[in-house]
């Protein structure tokens, strides 16, 4: 048979067409290895978008083998802070943490303290964003404290704050666990009801229910226009008191601050609260571990009832029994929540994460 009609049989045109399908599955699947290995194809840090974190082993990350840099972009409110080895506070291995700007280029991540770039846009990195570069949004401040976050969104790949659903949890205070049960000692009481607050507004809630309270019971005010509380006598004064008044200056989601684990807790004290609801509170501690305000249905009733626990040993010291297994611990330097933030990206090294397209809705 001739060449020619040898190519027009019907299984001579079933082979090419195979064959030349073949082929381009081929090219097509060499063209998309090609691009995948393509760096220039990292998502676009203006858009909403989830990727996932190279291995720290993975040969394609530049710092494989070495330490993760942390770039502050400020030191919080100013404060400059001794930069400790996060292998001491955390036992994890140490990043490279830095205030150094020149290391922006080369830095895996970068943290920007909200209160100290909520002025304007032009205050936050205007270089060109490395491509594997993470930022991450820093604030302990309450959303009422922390103004035009509007300006914020499509920025910013991890949260950090008190918040328990943020990216990096680094609440004011939490709860340990001990090992054996300690017989715990309460402080020696003289005196009743304490508060200790730096910013009186007379308008706020908690400034209001605090008058309406001392109609009923004495209250003894300490800071602002009022009695002096050294901050190297803070702790010894306030246990003198059987409660502390530890009222949020604003009330929002997980938003329970030093004023009860440090100023309450710390020093011995029942804290009386004033911030979320209960339910929130119960998160962090046991039902019978504080007081709150909102269990009363007014000043009058929770005056009468703290009056009551002042008259009866027994039912005050129950609000002690959790302290036979847990124990309150803080940390209040400004490298501990550094190195949280280098313990979450080491962690996040194998995970996923993504931009946060709407921060200001998030932290509101």
């Amino acid at each position: 048979m001739p060449l020619r009609e040898h190519m027009k049989s019907p299984a001579c045109q079933h082979l090419f067409i195979f064959t030349l399908s073949q082929f381009v599955t081929a090219f097509c699947l060499f063209a998309y290895i090609q691009l995948s290995k393509d760096p220039g194809r990292e998502p676009r840090v203006s858009q909403p978008s989830t990727f996932t974190i190279q291995p720290a082993n993975n040969p394609t990350n530049p710092q494989s083998g070495s330490e993760l840099t942390i770039l502050l972009w400020t030191w919080p409110f100013g404060q400059h802070t001794a930069l400790r080895k996060c292998s001491e506070l955390l036992g994890i291995q140490d990043c490279h943490i830095t205030v150094n700007r020149s290391w922006y280029l080369k830095a895996d991540a970068v943290i920007v303290h909200h209160r100290d770039v909520c002025s304007s846009p032009k205050t936050l990195p205007q270089g060109p964003r490395p491509p594997s570069q993470r930022w991450i949004w820093f604030s302990l401040e309450s959303p009422t404290h922390s103004p035009n976050l509007g300006f914020m969104d499509n920025l910013f790949n991890l949260t950090m704050s008190y918040r328990r659903d943020s990216d990096i949890f680094t609440p004011y205070g939490w709860l340990e666990v001990l090992s054996q049960p300690q017989n715990f000692s309460i402080p020696a009481k003289s005196k009743l009801v304490a508060w200790a607050v730096s910013n009186w507004n007379p308008a706020s809630r908690r400034v209001q229910y605090c008058e309406e309270l001392k109609k009923y019971i004495h209250v003894d005010i300490y800071g602002s226009n009022h009695m002096p509380l050294p901050r190297d006598k803070q702790l010894s004064t306030l246990s003198q008191y059987k409660f502390y008044l530890a009222f949020e200056n604003s009330l929002h989601e997980d938003y329970i601050t030093e004023k009860l684990w440090s100023n309450a807790l710390g020093s011995g004290a029942v804290p009386v609260v004033c911030g979320p609801l209960r339910e929130n509170y119960e998160r962090f501690l046991p039902p019978d571990a504080f007081i709150h305000i909102n269990d009363f249905p007014s000043a009058q009733g929770l005056a009468q009832y703290l009056q009551e626990l002042d008259k009866d040993l027994v039912r005050y010291q129950r609000y002690f029994q959790w302290r036979t297994w847990l124990k309150p611990s803080e940390r209040t330097s400004w490298a501990f929540h550094f190195c949280k933030a280098c313990q979450a990206l080491q962690t996040y090294q194998t995970q996923t994460y993504q931009t946060w397209p709407a921060l200001s809705k998030w932290f509101r």
